[in-house]
């Protein structure tokens, strides 16, 4: 314990108490959500007259996933079975998925992605993927290591986001 503190007083500021240093990683947190959400944001664009952002959470997690039964998709979208029925049937009238019999049980219907799907969903990543690049090419390569690791330390802090958690969003 002493020596933690002892350290902890060696490498801080003397003005920045711990306090002050969590507000303004909180700022800068929010900042940065805001930034990636105007990415994601404009990556989405162009395709929101085809398809709603709730819909486009289903194409993603079957684009992870694979095939769902319907019960098992609407679980990880975190809806209920009905809503996630209306939102495939409209997906299916899109072209955007398509329902099958599952092999292994005729009661149950799987969800699978159609090539269209996932060409949609290929589009919309690589657009945010492009923007995200471009972004990082104005930092210097010490400023991209310093995105990286608190990137990556903020990820493994916060875990992998719940259904729950993303209903917010219209997931």
């Amino acid at each position: 314990m002493i020596m933690s503190a002892h350290l902890a007083e060696n490498t801080a500021s003397p003005s920045t108490t711990d306090a002050d240093l969590d507000a303004r990683a909180v700022q800068a947190t929010l900042a940065a959500s805001r930034a990636l959400m105007g990415v994601m944001a404009r990556s989405m664009a162009s395709v929101l007259d085809q398809i709603t952002l709730p819909q486009f959470r289903v194409l993603v997690l079957l684009s992870t996933s694979g095939a769902l039964r319907t019960g098992a998709l609407a679980e990880r979208s975190g809806v209920h079975a009905s809503t996630l029925t209306r939102t495939a049937d409209r997906l299916v009238r899109g072209g955007w998925v398509r329902r099958l019999e599952n092999p292994l049980s005729r009661r149950e219907v799987l969800i699978e992605l159609t090539d269209a799907g996932a060409a949609l969903v290929r589009e919309v990543t690589e657009r945010r993927a492009a923007e995200a690049a471009e972004i990082l090419s104005r930092l210097s390569p010490e400023g991209r290591e310093q995105v990286l690791a608190g990137f990556e330390a903020f990820a493994t802090a916060a875990a992998e986001p719940t259904p729950q958690d993303l209903l917010v969003l219209g997931a």
